[in-house]
């Protein structure tokens, strides 16, 4: 004891030379933040370089081309009209000059071959030259292709844009969608623009947008929240402090080592505020407290007092939910590692600075304890009462609360089994003109993604002989029947329209060599968009079109796809290789059920652990620990009734609950072990404990069910019901604290 009050009179001795450093280091962060913060959604966040999946769509890219596609829907009053073709023709050159931009394509540059004097030429799908009458005929026979330039109506034209591969393009990115409307403007007046790059720029705006509205928000309502919660307004300043500076200091440490914000990371400042706060409020508490009942200490003798009190539960309560947010690590995405890791400095650095900044406050502080009361309460609501009901209630139905909690938690368990694991794309886009267009063009479309298979012959011989073209012709026909794939093009689709043209060209007596010859030159660079063949002709190419879908649906679509190939082929002879942005999302799912098993059982071994260690008894331990594994039994419950499936922001939920739903556990538990010198029964020791810590668990609670419903206020979907939850997660922590927990100590704990 009188170490720590040398320590707490050190601090209060050089308090003005700490504020003047905190100062200096919050001036230095808040500058490195407002320079360089940035925010990046884009996939490299998600996916390791390392990661075979994500290198095998690298590898994809360079070969086949990105898949990183721009798609504008043009309105115009005829799509197949002159003038509307000669805008079109210029938007191809003021694109096609950016640096980033691989190819771009539309009617204007689209070809369809001609057989003639026995070889196949190219000519212009577009002519006008020719009648209109002509050229729907032509369009209509070539529908896989033309569907994707014009609609039906003829009253919009499709203009495509395809990045260079995306490593090469991430620097450039939030530049890129900016420059494209620009141009887009100068020659159409109205426009929709849809594909992957603009949805992840709709991402990051939106991600950058919610952060700054949280913070503002978080800070306006701890604000609103700590005036019904402290004791006294003196206590207001050292609160926000305690809140602002290690999140100040965090984010100038992240910036600084160049990291950008994502859907993550951006809840990174709304949960460590709470988390600092609730810390705050606890030592406000202890210290108010022995306040009242210690008058004649000296202001250093009751901060030492206050500050022995508040450190063991405040540790503990600190390295549970650090073992909750450190388990991400072990998460196979690189956006929840880095959440972990940034959040744990951040909890390190708030525990820390909550003690040196509240002591320095205090030591400013005269405050007279007894006539300081909150600056707005509830004139008919009393604590005192309530906890004194509380107390006479979990004595005298301790047998109900516990059957009833218990049924609960096995209702839980088995509800955590209909729990979906499944991300929709669409719920990570808030409401916006982006997600507008995507549905517009979608409708219009089918679909704004694309899906590359590639078809190969294992011996290495070139695949158009006839066996492979009746089986690629019949791969097709799968493709086209299945209600999730939209468009899909290939040489069987050049075959059909040359056939209608030129039925003799593939009757049963032509030559194996004359096929070849003849579908072997389609591939050229002038033809089209799509890749029909590798360039040594031992692979054919299909190009899917999808919409935007759930990874269920995703995996529902590659399934399909492989038992298409092994039906229509079903020999050794040919091998199936899907590419493109969709296989690697479709991953999602295993990486989330991967998240969640190893955070969850990390979590939860190192906090059974840390509760064994704090208290000492095995009996006691699994007693606590049966009540916080309740609330994640509710959460399942909830997640299952209402659907509410585990994605990428959800994935996370566990071992963060886990942790969080611990603090005041922790907190009442040490109050009640630290009773035991108090001669009674466990059901005397959990009231004193409930009189004394009850009012802080319940101050800590409201502060964060009120931070997690700022995040529940999201515009994106799928962080809405991350923040939804949790905020249902902590008040249901706290029913298990207040009536579980006791009811268990009381009736077993003997």
């Amino acid at each position: 004891m009188k170490r720590l009050q040398h320590i707490i009179e050190f601090i209060i001795k050089f308090r003005i030379a700490i504020i003047i450093i905190l100062a200096i280091l919050m001036g230095v962060s808040g500058y490195q933040t407002f320079q360089k913060l940035r925010v990046d959604n884009s996939l490299s966040i998600w996916f390791l370089e390392d990661d075979p999946s994500y290198k095998a769509y690298i590898d994809f890219q360079e070969n086949f081309g990105s898949d990183e596609i721009f798609i504008a829907m043009l309105p115009v009053n005829n799509a197949i009209g002159e003038l509307e073709m000669d805008v079109l023709q210029q938007l191809h050159k003021d694109v096609e000059s950016l640096p980033y931009v691989n190819t771009t394509f539309s009617l204007a540059k689209a070809k369809y071959p001609i057989y003639a004097n026995s070889k196949i030429n190219f000519d212009a799908l577009y002519n006008k030259n020719r009648s209109e009458k002509g050229l729907k005929s032509l369009f209509s026979k070539l529908e896989n292709v033309t569907s994707q330039l014009v609609t039906k109506d003829y009253k919009n034209q499709f203009f495509y844009i395809q990045l260079n591969p995306t490593p090469t393009v991430e620097e450039k990115r939030q530049n890129i969608a900016g420059e494209l409307r620009t141009i887009l403007e100068k020659h159409y007046s109205n426009y929709y623009l849809t594909g992957p790059p603009v949805l992840n720029e709709a991402y990051s705006k939106g991600i950058y947008k919610e952060s700054l509205t949280f913070g503002i928000l978080t800070v306006l309502v701890i604000t609103l929240l700590l005036l019904f919660l402290l004791p006294s307004k003196r206590y207001l300043v050292i609160s926000l402090l305690s809140v602002a500076v290690p999140v100040g200091l965090l984010f100038g440490f992240i910036t600084s080592l160049g990291f950008a914000l994502n859907m993550i990371s951006m809840l990174i400042p709304t949960i460590l505020m709470v988390y600092s706060v609730s810390d705050a409020v606890h030592i406000i508490n202890i210290y108010h407290k022995e306040g009242l009942a210690n008058k004649a200490l000296s202001k250093a003798a009751l901060l030492a007092l206050a500050v022995r009190k508040s450190f063991t539960p405040c540790f503990y309560t600190t390295l549970t939910t650090f073992v909750g947010y450190f388990a991400l690590y072990l998460s196979p995405l690189p956006a929840f590692k880095n959440m972990g890791v940034f959040t744990c400095i951040g909890l390190a650095l708030s525990f820390l600075l909550v003690y040196v900044i509240t002591i320095i406050g205090f030591s400013f502080l005269t405050l007279n304890f007894e006539a300081a009361q909150p600056v707005l309460r509830i004139k008919k609501y009393s604590q005192s009462k309530f906890i004194a009901w509380l107390n006479g209630f979990t004595s005298q139905y301790k047998t109900t609360i516990i059957i009833l909690f218990t049924s609960v938690l096995l209702f839980g368990v088995y509800s955590i089994f209909n729990v979906q694991i499944d991300t929709n794309s669409r719920d990570l886009l808030a409401e916006g003109k982006a997600k507008q267009d995507l549905r517009t063009v979608e409708v219009e479309l089918g679909g704004s993604n694309r899906l590359q298979l590639n078809i190969a012959t294992t011996n290495g011989e070139k695949i158009l002989t006839k066996d492979a073209m009746k089986r690629l012709e019949g791969f097709q026909n799968k493709l086209e029947n299945n209600p999730l794939i939209s468009n899909p093009v290939s040489v069987i689709s050049i075959k059909t329209f040359l056939e209608q043209r030129t039925p003799v060209l593939f009757q049963s007596n032509v030559s194996q060599d004359a096929i070849q010859n003849t579908l072997g030159v389609l591939d050229v660079n002038d033809n089209s968009f799509f890749k029909l063949f590798s360039e040594d002709l031992t692979t054919a190419g299909f190009t899917l079109t999808l919409r935007e879908m759930k990874t269920s649906e995703l995996e529902q679509v590659l399934n399909d796809v492989k038992v298409a190939f092994k039906t229509s082929f079903g020999t050794t002879d040919y091998s199936l290789e899907i590419n493109g942005f969709a296989v690697v999302f479709a991953q999602l799912n295993t990486f989330i059920l991967e998240t969640q098993f190893k955070s969850f059982f990390a979590a939860f071994f190192v906090a059974f652990l840390c509760l064994w260690v704090f208290i000492k008894s095995l009996k006691t331990t699994l007693l606590v620990l049966i009540p916080n594994l309740l609330p994640l039994m509710v959460l399942a419950i909830f997640m299952s009734l209402l659907g509410i499936p585990l994605d990428v922001s959800t994935a996370m939920i566990t071992p963060i609950m886990l942790g969080i739903a611990m603090d005041d556990t922790i907190h009442l538990v040490y109050k009640y072990r630290k009773s035991e010198t108090v001669s009674g029964t466990p059901e005397l020791r959990m009231n004193n404990a409930m009189r004394y810590t009850g009012g802080a668990l319940i101050s800590t609670t409201i502060a964060l069910v009120g931070g997690f419903l700022i995040i529940a206020s999201s515009a994106t979907p799928s962080v809405r019901d991350f923040g939804l939850l949790c905020s249902v997660t902590v008040a249901i922590a706290l029913v298990t604290d207040i009536f579980y927990l006791p009811a268990l100590l009381k009736q077993f704990d003997k």
